[in-house]
């Protein structure tokens, strides 16, 4: 029930309108094999048609304003996009942040207007705004803070760097040269609804699941027993024997020295 309700809200929000032809492509797909035909990610495969919208995570269109004119739906990705026709008559999709309505005028502009949707550089931005999708490194496009309902706090300006409260709970670094938009993410309602039942995962693309506990010995290295028999060895692990659980898995980056503050512990 609440599911359907969310459901409802959000097609609300939406305009009823096509997908823009041109910012539309085919994606290949490749049910999780790799260049070899083999299978490089298990439980992948099925789903749905959909086509890949291509959106604008950098800033393309630089100190030029555009109008939004349609808010849309997008398969790939938890948020909504944003249709945006540019004065000089282009339109691109972008990341729609909450509350963002058609008409809305938005800019990306060095020195923008602190308003949802506009962007602009994290040095020009005052400390305690919410920014997403925000660029790591100048140039490159917004590479974090992306998904439904996610944005990053801006706590203090400090030297060459802008200190970001990210989702996760992590305070680091950005460079201040770096662009952001301001605002939050669309549909941040997504983090309520439920799947509901094993078809809707099918149309994701997602394939069954099997628990290495119920496999045979062969198969799984927690496989064999009887019943809901215990793993029987002192760490769980990958059916390679790798062990998954509490062991560090991100290895060492330039990036680790621009961390201020982990993550907290789930």
């Amino acid at each position: 029930m609440v599911k359907t309700q969310l459901k409802r809200k959000s097609r609300k929000i939406l305009s009823k309108k096509k997908p823009e032809k041109g910012l539309l492509l085919y994606l290949k797909k490749n049910s999780g094999r790799g260049s070899s035909g083999r299978i490089t990610v298990r439980h992948r495969g099925g789903g749905v048609k959909r086509l890949y919208r291509i959106v604008d995570f950098g800033q393309e269109k630089l100190d030029i304003k555009g109008k939004v004119i349609a808010l849309e739906y997008d398969p790939n990705r938890t948020a909504f996009l944003a249709l945006i026709e540019y004065q000089d008559g282009t339109k691109r999709y972008v990341l729609a942040p909450f509350k963002l309505k058609v008409e809305d005028e938005v800019i990306c502009s060095e020195k923008a207007e602190i308003k949802i949707g506009n962007r602009a550089r994290l040095e020009n931005i005052p400390v305690g705004t919410e920014v997403h999708n925000i660029e790591l490194e100048q140039g490159r496009g917004g590479k974090v803070v992306r998904s439904a309902g996610t944005s990053a706090k801006i706590l203090a300006h400090e030297g060459k760097y802008a200190h970001l409260n990210m989702p996760s709970g992590e305070v680091r670094k950005v460079f201040k040269e770096c662009f952001a938009s301001v605002g939050q993410v669309s549909h941040p309602e997504k983090r309520f609804e439920k799947i509901g039942k094993a078809g809707t995962k099918r149309l994701r693309g997602w394939r069954p699941t099997v628990r290495g506990t119920v496999m045979n010995p062969p198969d799984h290295p927690h496989g064999g027993g009887t019943g809901k028999s215990p793993i029987g060895m002192k760490h769980p692990k990958t059916p390679w024997g790798k062990i998954a659980f509490g062991v560090r898995t991100r290895r060492k980056k330039w990036t680790d020295k621009l961390i201020i503050k982990r993550r907290k512990k789930k």
